[in-house]
């Protein structure tokens, strides 16, 4: 089969873009702030690390850096991460963190308020289902995903 010049380019055109983006979110630098004893935040950190990103923790506990990216204490977890301009609280997975740097809503971030079992860096026998919030400027939330303990290969619900 022959293709033309044209359509060649085209083709690698928006394969090259779709690699750009794929790279682009798993490129970016995520700074945690963290209590230095916390294992279940380290276990996040490795989450955060095994999907492509590249990590700076801070051990200096997350009350701060929680109050200076705008979460309310409602919305407070073990650790706050600031990734491109969002701030990310608690157990997010890296799957929501990429579609959020893809998708770059007007938002402060995300958040999984406490510390739902079965979220990353809190698995264990236990696994409760638990929302991913999208907090606006003005701090209120919508749900940016579900995650469940039912089937893994169907753990992730996203809704637009």
């Amino acid at each position: 089969m022959r293709i033309s010049v044209h359509t060649f380019f085209s083709r690698l055109l928006t394969v090259t873009a779709l690699l750009g983006a794929a790279s682009f979110a798993a490129a970016a630098t995520v700074e945690v702030y963290k209590s230095p004893t916390c294992k279940c935040c380290a276990k996040w950190v490795d989450h955060m690390r095994a999907n492509g990103f590249t990590v700076n923790t801070n051990d200096v506990g997350n009350k701060e850096a929680r109050e200076r990216a705008g979460i309310s204490t409602a919305l407070g977890s073990c650790h706050t991460a600031l990734v491109d301009g969002y701030a990310i609280e608690g157990h997010v997975p890296a799957q929501d963190i990429k579609r959020l740097l893809k998708e770059r809503p007007r938002a402060i971030g995300l958040a999984v308020p406490g510390m739902p079992h079965g979220s990353p860096g809190m698995e264990g026998a236990r696994s409760e289902p638990y929302n991913v919030l999208l907090i606006d400027k003005q701090g209120s939330t919508t749900v940016f995903s579900r995650h469940g303990p039912a089937d893994p290969k169907d753990s992730v619900m996203r809704l637009k």
